[in-house]
């Protein structure tokens, strides 16, 4: 056997030099690919190198590497003191970590879901957001909140909010909520930079979905500027306003829609607060048409916003057609599969509301 594969080597080898040189055709690089919970490590993980300041604490954020492992590797490389277990108790670690940002270290507090953040709510709101403009300024409080927002699946009624409109109706906090990896990469990063408190939510469905990363975003000095909207796609006809998991809805329901002759433009807001209005004003007085989508509940919700600003604005003249908003259901999550997915915007509920926006 062994002499029968030296044979073919061999035999092999004298074959392609006997072809003589020959050029071949080389393909582009591809480009880098990276999940979204590794960009969240990278990102965390360059912060806590450049910065002895930054720390990260939570349940099972260290020798576990996380619930969802955005963590990994970060205890073995950082120690006990920068990555912290901590018991199952959301206001007491929350309140360790806004302390320690009022006396100058610049805390990571993850929430094993945003769910659990209620159970610390007066730290968030009271505690961290207020705080600057009681002291007149005097004290800031640099410190990220973090972790999985909104529903994710099988999770039922209590781990399935989303928070983006909770926490973005708090003046002093500065809420993200990013899409793509290279989204969670350069806004984490810039939230760890912030001085302000950061509300930054993330999504569990999201974790694990690859993304290409630009060389830009593969520096240690990558950030993206915190209350700036991204056009993912050019369009003509009506303006998909959307954040974290549904701009790939929204993108999805523009392909299907392309083919009938409609081109959607596809804002990713990525920042809930400050909101981008400049953006969304820019985009509806290009498409004259408005559709929010979002898996919050519809009251008072993030779409609820955007279109009371369209409305209040220059770029309402623009507008042929009411706004329409496409949201979860207005109930509690059911842990039924068939009922968890009429309960939240499906692709098929965008097309439908931007053909019924364009009445088409």
């Amino acid at each position: 056997m062994a002499a029968s594969v030296r044979c073919f080597l061999r035999s092999g080898k004298n074959a392609v030099s006997a072809l003589g040189p020959r050029g071949f055709h080389k393909s582009a690089p591809a480009a880098a690919q990276m999940m979204v919970r590794d960009a969240l490590n990278q990102a965390m993980d360059e912060e806590l190198e450049r910065d002895e300041r930054v720390f990260l604490l939570g349940e099972e954020v260290a020798q576990y590497d996380g619930a969802y492992k955005v963590s990994r590797g970060l205890w073995k490389k950082y120690g006990d003191k920068r990555i912290i277990d901590t018991p199952i108790t959301e206001m007491g670690f929350t309140g360790i970590a806004v302390g320690a940002a009022m006396a100058g270290l610049r805390p990571i507090c993850e929430f094993m879901t945003w769910n659990f953040s209620m159970q610390a709510i007066d730290q968030v709101i009271n505690s961290a957001a207020k705080t600057c403009y009681m002291s007149a300024g005097l004290q800031s409080v640099p410190i990220v909140f973090r972790g999985p927002n909104g529903a994710s699946a099988g999770v039922a009624a209590q781990h399935s909010q989303c928070f983006a409109a909770w926490y973005g109706h708090c003046p002093g906090l500065k809420v993200v909520s990013p899409w793509s990896a290279e989204d969670a990469k350069g806004l984490l990063k810039a939230a760890i930079r912030d001085d302000n408190p950061v509300v930054f939510l993330e999504n569990e469905l999201m974790y694990g979905v690859p993304f290409e990363m630009s060389e830009e975003s593969q520096s240690k000095d990558f950030t993206i500027p915190i209350g700036k909207a991204k056009v993912e796609r050019q369009g003509t006809h009506v303006t998909l306003v959307t954040h974290s998991r549904y701009v790939s809805h929204c993108l999805d329901a523009a392909v299907v829609l392309a083919k009938e002759g409609i081109e959607c433009e596809v804002v990713n807001l990525r920042t809930i607060r400050p909101l981008d209005v400049e953006c969304i004003e820019t985009s509806v007085m290009k498409t004259n048409h408005l559709v929010t989508v979002e898996g919050g509940w519809p009251q008072f919700g993030v779409g609820a916003e955007i279109c009371a600003r369209v409305m209040e604005g220059p770029a309402f003249n623009y507008l042929d057609a009411p706004a329409t908003r496409v949201t979860g259901v207005d109930i509690p999550m059911p842990y039924a599969k068939i009922l968890e997915d009429n309960s939240l915007p499906q692709i098929k509920d965008i097309i439908f509301s931007v053909k019924r926006t364009l009445n088409v």
